[in-house]
């Protein structure tokens, strides 16, 4: 395929393949933006059905982790990585050190930490190699705890802007995705006074939010459609597409999962029916917030003004208050208005660079 007719290239600034035939190391690394400060993106470690969809998958996140940044007021830009294979079968401690070592190359315009098919412990490793690393164990906070945190800000906006109201109390939540982040969401919501649907491909972990959550249970198949004011995604994207959209039965879609759209025409059809969709990069941005500290202390960075952890996670929320009014005003679907204020701050950032 040809990299410049991807539909989801977007004048990227760079894009990088590096391989290595001693380990079998197959990566990409997608660098969308830099206006507002070198880029960072996690690292998804998957087997990707061909090379043209890794390469469109780290563009596509690439691109939204620059949205994700600016619209949060972050001194970074975007990028994304993916590595190509089986982890289950080819990840091992010599092929993430090749990966660190090529990290190492391009450290002044990127970092990276967990993602998808990566997990802390592997980022440790990576670590051991090159200081371009996010979201390792020694001496970082909880992202997950922090991501969470600002959804629930986040559906505060929600609730507002949807429901005319401000707590959660009695309100139903139908939460898709029990891992780090979805859990620490109903945990949270639970504790708000919601009342939660659960979903997970893990009994376990559907049984402890029975247990400690008081949750109902369905199957993930099912959980979309349910009986709520508010179905939260927090597992895997993709999730609001042709068959899904008729069935769900909430008043807004707001949740951790990126890409939730599985198309443009997905969040049109969302406005159509009533349903308030919170945009996944500005609702789940606490992640990056979190390890903001970290990647400004990486080498070649400088650490600029930061606002205190709570206060830029409890931004989120008038961040999305403030993108419903405008779509409301400009007659568009939230994550429309949320991309045309991204690239707006982009621009500003890349005029001052030049000026």
């Amino acid at each position: 395929m040809s990299i410049w007719d991807s539909v989801e290239y977007d004048a990227h600034e760079q894009l990088c393949f590096f391989s290595d035939e001693e380990t079998g190391l197959r990566a990409i690394v997608a660098i969308h933006s830099t206006a507002l400060g070198p880029a960072a993106g996690g690292t998804r470690f998957k087997p990707y059905d061909s090379d043209s969809l890794a390469i469109d998958d780290a563009l596509r996140l690439s691109r939204a982790m620059s949205y994700k940044s600016g619209l949060a007021g972050l001194p970074v830009g975007g990028g994304k990585a993916v590595i190509i294979g089986d982890p289950s079968r080819i990840k091992n401690h010599a092929l993430l050190h090749a990966y660190g070592r090529f990290l190492n190359r391009i450290g002044s315009h990127f970092a990276t930490g967990e993602d998808v098919g990566m997990s802390v412990a592997d980022m440790d490793i990576v670590s051991q190699v090159s200081p371009y690393v996010g979201g390792t164990t020694a001496g970082q906070s909880d992202l997950a705890a922090h991501t969470a945190t600002g959804i629930l800000h986040g559906l505060r906006a929600v609730l507002q802007r949807r429901f005319g109201r401000s707590d959660f109390g009695g309100v139903r939540v139908a939460v898709q995705g029990l891992g780090a982040v979805g859990w620490g969401v109903a945990e949270r919501l639970h504790a708000a006074g919601a009342a939660l649907t659960v979903a997970d491909v893990r009994e376990d972990q559907v049984e402890r939010a029975r247990r400690e959550l008081g949750a109902q249970a369905v199957s993930p198949d099912e959980i979309h459609a349910q009986d709520v004011e508010i179905y939260a995604p927090c597992a895997l994207g993709g999730v609001i597409n042709a068959r899904s959209i008729g069935e769900i039965s909430a008043g807004a879609v707001a949740g951790a999962a990126n890409n939730q759209l599985a198309s443009a025409d997905a969040g049109v059809q969302l406005a159509a029916r009533g349903i308030l969709f919170a945009p996944d990069y500005v609702i789940n941005a606490g992640g990056i917030i979190g390890g903001l500290a970290s990647t400004t202390a990486m080498p070649g960075r400088g650490k600029g003004s930061l606002l205190p952890l709570e206060d830029a996670l409890a931004a989120i929320g008038p961040r999305l208050a403030a993108i419903f009014e405008r779509s409301a005003v400009d007659g568009l679907p939230p994550e429309v208005t949320a991309e045309a204020m991204a690239r707006e701050i982009l621009l500003r950032g890349r005029e001052g660079v030049s000026a």
